[in-house]
């Protein structure tokens, strides 16, 4: 009897750990194994592609009739649009003007770390680099439109700034490639985020859990989306939703032209794919604005020169062969 027992009890612990096992295999193992995610995996901009004077650059040249020499304004942006500014540098700038602690470029350079302070080319980002436009570090910064807090801090500090739109861009969501979903409406996409849609059978795609993933508040493509989403309130997504299947957002030419990753692709939106055309004749639904900025009180006199330059026709054309799309 007690050796029946005993194998009673061995039989149930098995059975206990092969049903837990089994549990998991359901909840995690075989959603993850085809889950549509890691669709907004972090990816740094390779800023040493966009170095302005480097044989082995990605920027594009044109013939430009502007060529600064002295008085050079430090530009600074978004890494979103580095293309955009480091090929200003490259094309009107003379060579030497961007210059590196320990001379050369940092390996570690992700976010700008060795950029000498007298380097006409920064890169702080969204964040810091409105910081630095508004305390006078910079001198033309290149973004979307500023966040709520970003205004106030420069009201704070008493500077007025000079917002000149100068090219436009797409704001796109994407979906790992796996996804079978290709299109969705700016409503649908509005309550996925409140959290109203939770899995993508109901938006026509099949039975997984939605993981709705935002970026790093004050960011230009957080700011874009928190416009976006007008009266809709981002909603608090469930623990499950990291089981699921991720959509991400951020602006067109940054996912597919400077990030490059395959594994994503994105999405159209009422219909209509986020190409350059459709962001141009204003087709897609969500086409935002980029700006030079500067502070009013800036006394450079090359500023206002160089904005209008690039608003010109060869500015503009600059602008189309660093990956945007024209303003004009």
């Amino acid at each position: 009897m007690k050796l029946i027992k005993q194998i009673m009890s061995i039989v149930l612990i098995v059975a206990l750990f092969a049903a837990f096992n089994l549990s998991m295999y359901q909840l995690l193992t075989r959603r993850l194994s085809n889950n549509f995610s890691g669709v907004t995996q972090a990816q740094m901009i390779d800023v040493r592609s966009y170095l302005p004077h480097k044989e082995d650059s990605d920027l594009p040249e044109i013939e430009s009739s502007l060529k600064l020499t002295d008085n050079l304004p430090v530009l600074d942006g978004a890494a979103a649009l580095v293309p955009v500014y480091a090929a200003v540098i490259d094309n009107v700038y003379p060579d030497g003007c961007v210059t590196y602690d320990g001379g050369e470029f940092s390996d570690d350079n992700y976010y700008g770390e060795n950029f000498a302070e007298d380097s006409a080319m920064q890169y702080k980002n969204t964040v810091r680099g409105y910081q630095a436009i508004v305390d006078g570090i910079t001198d033309i910064f290149f973004c979307a439109a500023p966040s709520d807090a970003q205004k106030q801090y420069a009201k704070e500090k008493g500077v007025e700034l000079v917002y000149v739109p100068i090219g436009l861009e797409g704001f796109v969501f994407f979906v790992n490639e796996n996804n079978p979903i290709d299109n969705l409406t700016t409503e649908q996409i509005r309550k996925i985020y409140a959290c109203e849609y939770t899995n993508w059978s109901e938006v026509g795609g099949v039975n997984r859990v939605i993981n709705p993933v935002t970026r790093l508040e004050g960011s230009g493509s957080q700011t874009t989306f928190e416009a976006f989403m007008g009266d809709y309130k981002i909603g608090r997504k469930s623990l499950l939703a990291i089981t699921g299947a991720s959509i991400g957002f951020s602006f067109r030419y940054y996912m597919d032209g400077i990030v490059e990753n395959d594994s994503v692709k994105m999405l159209s939106l009422n219909g209509v794919y986020p190409s350059a055309q459709n962001i141009q004749n204003r087709s897609y639904p969500i086409v935002a604005q980029f700006y030079a900025i500067y502070r009013a009180d800036n006394e450079n006199e090359n500023i206002p020169i160089l904005v209008d330059w690039l608003l010109s026709d060869e500015g503009q054309a600059l602008i189309e062969k660093s990956g945007y799309v024209q303003i004009n």
